[in-house]
């Protein structure tokens, strides 16, 4: 099942609304890795608000997402994870390391547009000689 991919201004947006094979979730990677750059995005969220279970090669993959779209420039939120996942997540000792996360989609967004705008106060801060 292919999981559609929207995007808003400089951020992309997965929402996966049913369980997804081991081959799904690894075409979902390849494709949003490939959308960072076609689309030059700063921001991948991936909605698992519909899902009701989380196995380790979901999380595995989820992480590898979000540490090679940081490593092509765009920070990823995992958004909506259902507390019955929370819990079996936590008691499987998985977790999402390296990886934010928001309660929903609106957080998740939020929080990009604070990375975004921290990046921005970085970079305009960047060589100033404070004069005092």
């Amino acid at each position: 099942m292919e999981v559609p991919i929207l995007k808003q201004g400089h951020y992309l947006i997965a929402s996966i609304q049913s369980a997804l094979s081991d081959a799904d979730l690894s075409q979902l990677r390849e494709a949003l890795i490939a959308r960072v750059g076609k689309f030059r995005a700063r921001g991948i969220i991936i909605d698992v608000a519909a899902l009701d279970v989380m196995d380790s090669f979901g999380s595995r993959t989820l992480l590898n997402l979000a540490h090679a779209a940081r490593l092509r420039g765009a920070e990823t939120v995992i958004v909506g994870i259902q507390p019955e996942v929370a819990f079996a997540m936590v008691q499987l000792g998985l977790t999402l390391k390296g990886i934010a996360t928001a309660l929903d989609l609106e957080e998740g967004l939020a929080f990009l547009d604070r990375q975004a705008q921290g990046r921005i106060d970085n970079r305009q801060g960047h060589g100033r000689i404070d004069r005092g």
